[in-house]
């Protein structure tokens, strides 16, 4: 297991103790290294032929620097090396999965695609971000509805994804659903 990064510029970055942006300049590998301990690669040197499967996390980081969905939607590119890595281990016929927002990669870089990122409605205010499900139709894509704990596989693509924080709900469901993710990933593998 290896950890990657794009060595790139963020889009922002947020004071989490007021909510609010600062004026702050930081690169998205070297914030990941301080995450993952320093225990990280650029993604530009990510070689498909080393690895069984990729797997991307989801939330503002994706949203806002593997791609521009936070303020393009479905309109939105994605970083060329995550685009390249993708199709690398999609040509290869190896699992990719995919977790919160980062479905969204698939359905930009895989038209025809299964995924799913929860429900399309907004079920008892636990998905707020239902629309996500329209737009990925909308990118000719097949949203499949899930709960929380619970992830979809579509197996023509070898893509595997689950909600995550995409649905407000305890912490042990979000981490039930990216469990189920990983292990029809390692299946797939």
């Amino acid at each position: 297991v290896k950890i990657f990064a794009p060595s790139i510029e963020q889009r922002d970055v947020v004071n989490h103790l007021k909510g609010s942006p600062t004026d702050e300049k930081r690169n998205v590998l070297v914030e990941s290294a301080r995450l993952a301990r320093g225990n990280i690669q650029d993604l530009a040197e990510l070689e498909a032929s080393e690895f069984d499967a990729v797997i991307f996390p989801g939330g503002f980081g994706v949203a806002k620097n593997l791609c521009s969905w936070a303020v393009d939607g479905k309109n939105c590119t994605v970083n060329e090396h995550v685009r390249s890595t993708l199709q690398a281990f999609h040509s290869a016929k190896k699992p990719i999965g995919l977790c919160c927002i980062s479905p969204v990669l698939a359905a930009k870089v895989f038209p025809g695609c299964e995924v799913t990122v929860g429900q399309d409605k907004n079920v008892d205010g636990r998905f707020p971000d239902a629309e996500t499900a329209s737009a990925i139709a909308e990118l000719g894509c097949k949203h499949i509805c899930k709960n929380v704990n619970e992830s979809h596989v579509d197996k023509a693509n070898k893509i595997v994804t689950t909600c995550a924080f995409m649905c407000k709900a305890p912490l042990h469901e979000i981490f039930d659903g990216i469990g189920t993710m990983v292990q029809e990933v390692l299946k797939l593998a």
